[in-house]
């Protein structure tokens, strides 16, 4: 995902988090991103469209979605 072309599609703060969830409308990914401002820790999660505004709200659980190997692990929706 190139970073220049990425559109900011949401944004929040809170407690030293920044979340950003971007989409790069040639490619068609999305991602979101945090930052950590209490220890200057960043992560960029690609998430599957359906799935990415759920990630936007729960960025840690998906950012389990990536195995050992740093390939990504199917994302399904769990039945609640």
């Amino acid at each position: 995902m190139i970073s220049s072309s990425l559109k900011e599609l949401a944004y929040r703060e809170q407690d030293g988090l920044e979340v950003a969830l971007l989409w790069d409308p040639r490619s068609n990914d999305v991602c979101v991103d945090v930052v950590d401002q209490r220890d200057d820790s960043f992560l960029r999660i690609p998430v599957a469209g359906p799935f990415a505004l759920d990630a936007f709200h729960h960025p840690y659980a998906y950012a389990l979605a990536v195995d050992s190997t740093g390939g990504r692990v199917a994302q399904t929706a769990a039945a609640e």
